[in-house]
């Protein structure tokens, strides 16, 4: 399905995030947002190389989501204060508001499809916020109605420049952190994460490369740089893989603007790798984390990132690992499967 006419219509009128924009951010969210730390993960079979992890799974709502919502809310405090916040989302966006609006004594309402996980919409609803459960394709509709009925500040999940900025900061603290980096992976689904981090890291060093990884299942972003355009897929088949995080069915239309700028390239990883991933950054890196969180992790396990020449030296390479709100259930499952 190609991109549509409005949707043309809207990138045209699209500002790229800048660093600057992305270091006020960082300074804006610091109070409540953890600066993560970056974990070193040997790989399962060759124990010499390492992937140095970007471990957002340990902030306080176990996802990198924290650092988008605080920076769009904290700019709009008075009238949210006012009016109440309304976002949608599958799990660590809702949680990340809920939790924001928790701690600023804020009203939130957040709607999530009924094929969220249970334990996330459990998350949301123990720190106060009002859940409204919706069919999934009505979850982005529903937040616009509200909205419009009531006011509300709405706090979008990825396709706005201040959530982009927001997410941006985890690029700048991985340059801060490792400076010579050579390639980072970055989960993408809707495409704020990758696109802040893109943003960060190539105006800090251009040779660094940025690589967005999702499941191919899911692979709305891969078939999108492919083929040079926002490709929109349907829900039915980006809701079959278990990484619930990344089943947005497109790029939303500010990331897609900033992937074909800075992004280098975009692979897939299948579902057992995905598991296999998240099995070994628990048992290896000590780290628990969704299946969203290790796909990053699993293109480097299996050997798909693909070789480039750049003007970095050492061969460094980085991951994102998103979040960690995992079904207990499903983490002891992976966790009790065969290596």
């Amino acid at each position: 399905m190609s991109i549509s006419e409005a949707a043309t219509s809207e990138a045209a009128e699209t500002t790229l995030v800048t660093l600057s924009d992305i270091e006020a951010a960082a300074e804006r969210i610091s109070d409540l947002v953890l600066r993560t730390p970056i974990i070193q993960l040997p790989h399962p079979q060759r124990p010499d190389e390492v992937l140095h992890c970007k471990a957002e799974s340990l902030q306080p709502t176990s996802a990198f989501k924290l650092r988008g919502a605080y920076n769009t809310i904290a700019q709009v405090l008075d009238h949210a204060r006012e009016h109440g916040i309304v976002a949608q989302s599958s799990g660590n966006h809702a949680r990340a508001v809920a939790w924001l609006a928790h701690r600023l004594n804020l009203r939130a309402v957040i709607v999530m499809p009924d094929a969220a996980p249970l334990p996330k919409i459990e998350a949301v609803r123990a720190l106060g916020a009002e859940v409204e459960i919706v069919p999934s394709a009505l979850r982005d509709v529903r937040a616009h109605e509200l909205v419009a009925q009531h006011g509300y500040v709405h706090v979008p999940p990825y396709d706005d420049p201040r959530i982009i900025a927001g997410q941006g900061t985890v690029g700048l603290e991985i340059m801060q952190q490792l400076p010579h980096v050579d390639t980072v992976l970055v989960p993408i689904s809707g495409g704020g994460l990758i696109s802040g981090i893109a943003t960060a890291v190539k105006a800090l060093n251009p040779g660094t490369r940025v690589i967005g990884v999702e499941p191919e299942l899911a692979a709305d972003a891969a078939q999108s740089f492919r083929e040079g355009r926002r490709i929109t897929w349907e829900q039915e088949l980006t809701y079959r893989t278990v990484a619930d995080g990344l089943r947005t069915p497109a790029l939303g239309v500010h990331p897609w603007e900033h992937v074909k700028r800075y992004v280098d390239d975009v692979i897939t990883v299948t579902e057992e790798q995905i598991l296999a991933a998240m099995r070994h950054l628990t048992l290896a890196g000590r780290l628990v984390v969704e299946p969203s969180g290790a796909v990053a992790t699993a293109a480097w396990m299996h050997d798909l990132v693909p070789s480039g020449n750049t003007q970095n030296d050492g061969g460094t390479t980085a991951a994102v690992v998103s979040g960690g709100s995992v079904d207990p259930a499903l983490l002891a499952k992976v966790l009790q499967q065969a290596g």
